[in-house]
């Protein structure tokens, strides 16, 4: 049974320097928070996350059906992140179209939509928003950070921004940076957005319209990747839809345009996402995303950019997750374990292919429940 979740907006005046050299003034983050900090508030957990998701980590929203949490089945009492022990905090990234201050918003400086006026954010950036909205809330240290796939960047982020400030991350599906092929998956999703005739430069809004065209393209690119080969063949295979008969020849042939029904799904899919995603978002995530590189400042060197972690950590990665491959992950391992730092590696053996990081996997669930039930929400573990 799920909690009744309820988002607040926290108001920063005071401008936020960027790593672009902008600054941002006036800002708003979205914000949740699951169970209760303590008298000593060392057991607060911040949830960071991935590319379309929110800060709406856990529980549901009062009179709303399906409104569940992007990590419901991780975080709530007696989950694997125990809200009845740990005071969990999920934040929406700036620069997102879920509440915190992104191109939807009035600029304060011109009164006008910021829409591709909002300047460039990178993951440093939302660290650092994360870390002034936790001044406020009080909390100087976390008991741990956590996230997957972008998220997981963010919290490996939060060791070497704030070292001090971390007890424990947890980077679940994750990479010290994108390689090649998964930039080149981010810029064709971009051109398609970009190339939309109702784009506008990014000022579609005074257009009264919605580049969903390239929306939907840009997200049935982006769904291939979090599936693995083994699972579209399991649950779509060669299958055609009932529509489709078959000829004499041996071929078939439609009077639609959709055929199989892998293309029926990542068409729901894309019309799905079209619906509710804003354009401009997709592209300043994507491109943080792209330019996260901690190593890029030591030459190439990720132990020697990992040589002022403090936390503990575990790193877990997925065997069919071709996006953010095990070999990622270990890559992570390896840098930690070479400068002596408490790591712990889990490489979980499951079909499903980067989405395994939200699934109900008993081994993956165990593994991070097994690590929070070390972590002393009083003090390190």
């Amino acid at each position: 049974m799920s909690f009744i979740a309820h988002p607040q907006d926290m108001h920063f005046a005071e401008p936020l320097a960027l790593q672009s050299g902008a600054m941002l003034r006036d800002y708003t983050l979205r914000y949740e928070t699951y169970g209760t900090l303590n008298a000593e508030r060392s057991n607060a957990v911040l949830i960071c996350h991935a590319l379309n998701a929110s800060h709406h980590v856990a529980g549901v929203y009062e009179g709303q059906s399906r409104s569940e949490g992007w990590w419901d089945n991780m975080i709530g009492p007696g989950k694997p992140v125990d809200t009845n022990r740990f005071f969990v905090i999920g934040v929406n990234n700036l620069g997102s179209c879920f509440g915190s201050s992104g191109p939807m918003h009035p600029n304060p400086d011109t009164a006008r939509v910021y829409g591709p006026d909002f300047p460039v954010v990178t993951v440093e950036d939302w660290v650092n928003a994360q870390a002034r909205l936790l001044d406020r809330l009080g909390i100087a240290t976390l008991a741990a950070v956590m996230g997957g796939s972008l998220g997981g960047m963010q919290a490996l982020s939060w060791t070497l921004q704030h070292p001090t400030r971390v007890r424990h991350a947890v980077v679940v599906a994750s990479a010290p940076n994108l390689n090649a092929e998964n930039i080149a998956f981010n810029e064709v999703a971009r051109r398609a957005i970009i190339t939309d005739p109702d784009f506008h430069g990014g000022r579609f809004y005074e257009h009264g319209v919605v580049p969903q065209r390239g929306l939907r393209i840009a997200r049935m690119i982006g769904h291939i990747t979090y599936l693995s080969d083994d699972v579209m063949n399991q649950k779509f295979g060669r299958t055609l839809r009932a529509a489709v008969t078959e000829h004499a020849s041996g071929y078939r042939f439609s009077t639609q345009d959709i055929e199989f029904e892998i293309e029926s799904y990542l068409r729901y899919q894309g019309d799905k996402f079209s619906e509710y995603f804003d354009a401009n978002t997709y592209l300043l995530i994507t491109r943080a995303l792209d330019y996260f590189d901690p190593a890029r400042a030591h030459g190439g060197d990720l132990a020697a950019a990992l040589a002022r972690v403090q936390a503990r950590f575990l790193v877990v990665s997925f065997s069919t997750d071709w996006r953010f491959s095990p070999a990622r992950s270990r890559e992570i391992v390896q840098a930690l374990v070479k400068n002596q730092r408490d790591v712990s590696y889990a490489e979980i053996d499951a079909p499903h292919g980067h989405d395994a990081f939200l699934l109900d996997d008993p081994r993956y669930l165990s593994v991070v429940r097994a690590y929070f039930e070390r972590i002393d929400g009083g003090g390190a573990a």
